[in-house]
C-alpha cells in the first residue's frame, strides 16, 4: 500500500509531472517485464537476458499490475484533479483520498477516477489548520455520501486522539451523516478500503472476532466500552461501567443544518459565518424547557418544565433579559412588534468561555503571515532594548484579530467569550485578554469583554533550560527582580488582582510551583490566585492543589500523553473508575475546561466536552456544574469581572446546551446591546 501526499511538498505542478515521470519509468517496466514473460512462456529462451528490474520503480508496476492500493494524500481541488488525470493516464484506481477537505466541492471529479471512486478519508471538523484545510467543512462527510461516495473518519494519530476515533462519527452524525454510515465509517468502510473486509469491519461468521460492547448508543455523547473482545478474548479485566440515561441508548436525531449545508457548497467552503440579523429590540423566546443562568454564585437551572407545566417566555431587550415567566404575564404592544423565538423544547443558558488555544489571534496556524506571531523567551532570546528587554509585558490585545473563521464557528457553538494570551513556546506569555467571538472588531462596543486578564507563564520538560532554571526565574520575578512594566505586572499577581496563569503538566512540576507560591505568599504577604492550565497530572497532587488554593484548567478534556510531561495521565472510564475533572472536584479544586495552543478549530465543541466530563463523571457532575465548567468556574480561575461571560445568553433549539441533538438558534449579548439570530 502506498501513501502519497502531493500538496504537502507545496509545489503541485512540480510534483505532479514528478509522479507522472515516475509512473513512465514504472510503464516502461513493465512493457519490458510483460514482454519477456511472454517470450518466456512461448518458449523463446534464446538471448532472452535477465527478468527486467528496478527497485526504484517495482512499487509502482505493482500499482499499475493493481497489486498494491493507493492511499493519496491529497487536500485540494487542483490537486485531485491532477491525481485524477494521472489515474486515467496511467489506468490505475485510488483506494481513498486522505484529508482531502476539498473532496466535497469536487464529487463529480472523484467519480472520473480510473475505475472505482475512491473512498474519502476525512476529519469531521479539524480545518483551517493551513491553508489546503481553510476549506474544510463540517458538512464534508454528508455532502459526500449524499453523493453516493464512501466516507471514512480518521484520527491521523497523534494528530487527534485515536482512542477516541468514534468521536470523528458521532460529530459527522450530528452535522447530518446518516447514523448507519457514521457508524460504517469507522468499521466496514475503513476495513473494505484498505482491502481487509473480508476479514475485520463486520460482525460476520468467520470473520476476526474483535468485537467492541458500548454502554450507550456509539453515536451518543459520552459512548464508553464495556468490553472489548480481540480474537474473542476479553481485554478488560476490571472495566468500570457507569449508569447511562436511556436517552443515551439510541442515536441522537440531527438537528436541520440544510441551509448551512447548501451555503457551504454556494460559497465554495467558505460560507458567511456572521450572525443573519442583530436585533437590538425586543426578542421573545418562547417554548423552552429549560433555562440556565448564572446568578453570581455559580449557574443554577431556575426553570424545567417537568417542575413547572406552564408554559413560559423570556424577554430579552438590547440584549438583556428584562422578563421571564409566564407569557399572559407580559404585554407584548410594543412598537415595533417583538421578534419571537421558538425554540421548540430547547433551551436558554449562560454564554461559554474558552482559554488555552490561539483563538483571535490566528487565522491559518500553518501560514505565519495569518498570525500574530511568537512573543520572546525571556530565558533564551535577547529581547531588544527598544522593547524594555526582560521589563517588556506583551499584551495579547494588542494582536487581535476579529471575524477569524474558528472565532465565528465558536460563536455560532455558543463560546460567546475567549480568553487569549500571547503565543509563547518560553517561559513567559504575558498578558491575556478576553474578547467577544461573535464582534466585527476591537472598536466595537463590547468587543473586548477585558484588556487585561492574568499573565501567563509555562514551564515544561520540553524547554530548552532546565526546569530548575525555569523555577529559579519565576522565584526571582516574584521575590522583587522584576523591573519595568514586569514588575507592575508582578505587583499585581502579588496583590491579588490578576491570576499567576501556569500552563504545566508534568506533577512534579506543580509540586515545585505550589511549594514556590507558599514561600513566596510566606515573603511577601501576599495572596497568589494561582491556576494550573492544561494540568494532565494534576490529579496525582488533586489533595495538595485544593490545600494549596490552586485552580486547575484541564485541557485536554479527554487526554493522551502526548509527550512526557503528560505520561501519567488519568484516563477514565472503563478503564478507571474517575477522571481527572471528577477526581480534582472531589479534593474542593475549582476546576474549568479548556483547549490546546493548536486547538482554535476544536473550541466549537466545548459545549459538547463538558457534557462529555459530566456523563464520564458517572452522576458526580450536574447539569449546572457541566456549563460552569466553561463558564463560571473559569471566570473565577482567569480573574474575570463577575458576570463577563453571563452577560451572553444562548439559545438552542432541541434541547440543552448540553446535548447531542440541540442547535444554537440565538445569542443575546448585553454588553453589546443585540440578539444575534443564526
Amino acid at each position: 500500500m502506498l501513501i502519497w501526499a502531493p500538496r504537502e511538498l507545496r509545489i503541485s505542478v512540480d510534483t505532479i509531472w514528478a509522479y507522472r515521470q515516475g509512473y513512465e519509468e514504472a510503464r516502461k517496466l513493465k512493457v519490458k517485464q510483460d514482454a519477456y514473460c511472454e517470450k518466456a512462456v512461448a518458449g523463446h529462451w534464446d538471448n532472452i537476458g535477465d527478468f527486467p528490474e528496478d527497485l526504484q520503480w517495482e512499487a509502482l508496476v505493482d500499482v499499475l499490475r493493481g497489486k498494491v492500493k493507493i492511499q493519496n494524500h491529497c487536500y485540494e481541488a487542483v490537486d485531485l484533479d491532477g491525481i485524477v488525470r494521472l489515474t486515467n493516464e496511467f489506468k490505475f484506481p485510488i483506494a481513498a483520498f486522505h484529508h482531502a477537505h476539498e473532496t466535497y466541492l469536487v464529487p463529480d471529479l472523484l467519480k472520473k477516477a480510473y475505475g472505482q471512486t475512491p473512498a474519502v478519508a476525512l476529519f469531521a471538523t479539524k480545518a483551517r489548520y493551513k491553508r489546503e484545510s481553510y476549506r474544510g467543512s463540517e458538512f464534508a462527510p454528508r455532502i459526500l455520501a449524499e453523493n453516493e461516495i464512501q466516507v471514512v473518519m480518521k484520527s491521523d494519530h497523534p494528530v487527534l486522539n485515536s482512542r477516541f476515533l468514534l468521536n470523528e462519527a458521532q460529530q459527522a452524525h450530528y452535522f447530518g451523516l446518516a447514523s448507519n454510515l457514521a457508524l460504517a465509517s469507522v468499521t466496514s468502510t475503513p476495513a473494505q478500503t484498505m482491502g481487509q473486509g473480508h476479514r475485520i469491519g463486520f460482525i460476520r461468521k468467520g470473520y476476526d472476532a474483535d468485537v467492541v460492547l458500548w454502554d450507550s448508543h456509539p453515536l451518543a455523547i459520552g459512548a464508553t466500552p464495556k468490553q472489548v473482545f480481540i480474537d474473542g478474548i476479553a481485554q478488560l479485566g476490571s472495566p468500570f461501567v457507569l449508569p447511562k440515561s436511556k436517552a443515551l441508548q439510541h442515536a441522537p436525531e440531527t438537528p436541520n443544518f440544510e441551509e448551512e449545508k447548501k451555503a457551504a457548497l454556494e460559497f465554495d467552503g467558505l460560507p458567511p459565518l456572521e450572525p443573519k440579523e442583530s436585533v437590538s429590540d425586543v426578542v421573545i423566546f418562547q417554548n423552552f424547557d429549560t433555562l440556565f443562568m448564572d446568578m453570581g454564585i455559580g449557574v443554577k437551572q431556575v426553570f424545567a418544565k417537568d417542575h413547572l407545566g406552564a408554559p413560559q417566555i423570556a424577554v430579552v431587550q438590547n440584549g438583556k433579559i428584562n422578563y421571564i415567566g409566564a407569557s399572559e404575564g407580559y404585554s407584548t404592544n410594543l412598537t415595533p412588534t417583538p421578534r419571537t423565538v421558538d425554540l421548540h423544547g430547547g433551551s436558554l443558558a449562560p454564554g461559554l468561555l474558552s482559554y488555552g488555544s490561539r483563538l483571535g489571534l490566528v487565522h491559518i496556524a500553518g501560514e505565519a503571515t495569518t498570525q500574530d506571531g511568537e512573543v520572546f523567551d525571556i530565558l533564551t532570546d535577547k529581547v531588544p532594548s527598544a522593547l524594555g528587554r526582560n521589563a517588556a509585558v506583551i499584551r495579547a490585545v494588542d494582536g487581535l484579530q476579529f471575524t477569524t473563521r474558528d472565532a465565528l464557528l465558536a460563536y455560532r457553538s455558543g463560546v460567546t467569550t475567549a480568553v487569549t494570551a500571547p503565543y509563547s513556546s518560553g517561559l513567559l506569555a504575558g498578558l491575556s485578554t478576553a474578547f467577544n467571538t461573535g464582534a466585527a472588531h476591537k472598536l466595537i462596543d463590547g468587543a473586548i469583554m477585558q484588556d487585561e486578564v492574568a499573565l501567563h507563564v509555562s514551564l515544561s520538560l520540553s524547554s530548552s533550560v532546565s526546569v530548575s532554571t525555569q523555577i529559579a526565574m519565576l522565584r526571582r520575578l516574584l521575590s522583587g527582580g522584576a523591573r519595568g512594566d514586569l514588575e507592575l505586572q508582578i505587583s499585581k499577581v502579588l496583590e491579588g488582582k490578576i491570576p499567576l496563569v501556569v500552563d504545566v503538566h508534568n506533577a512534579d512540576i506543580m509540586a515545585s510551583l505550589i511549594q514556590l507560591k507558599s514561600d513566596i505568599q510566606e515573603q511577601t504577604k501576599s495572596v497568589i490566585q494561582m491556576t494550573f492550565a492544561g494540568a494532565s497530572e494534576a490529579h496525582l497532587l488533586a489533595r495538595e492543589i485544593g490545600a494549596a488554593s490552586v485552580g486547575v484548567i484541564v485541557s485536554p478534556i479527554r487526554p493522551f500523553p502526548s509527550f512526557w510531561d503528560m505520561r501519567r495521565i488519568l484516563p477514565g472510564p472503563p478503564l478507571t473508575q474517575y477522571n481527572a475533572i471528577s477526581t480534582l472536584l472531589a479534593n474542593n479544586v475549582t476546576v474549568g475546561v479548556g483547549v490546546e495552543s493548536d486547538g482554535a478549530w476544536a473550541v466549537r465543541h466545548t459545549r459538547f466536552d463538558v457534557s462529555w466530563a459530566a456523563i464520564e463523571a458517572g452522576g458526580h457532575i450536574s447539569r449546572e456544574e457541566a456549563i460552569a465548567l466553561a463558564s463560571s468556574n473559569l471566570e473565577k480561575l482567569l480573574g474575570l469581572a463577575s458576570g463577563t461571560v453571563s452577560s451572553s445568553l444562548v439559545a438552542t433549539t432541541g434541547g440543552t446546551i448540553l446535548d447531542f441533538e440541540s442547535k444554537v438558534v440565538a445569542v443575546a449579548s448585553a454588553k453589546r446591546g443585540v440578539v444575534d439570530l443564526f
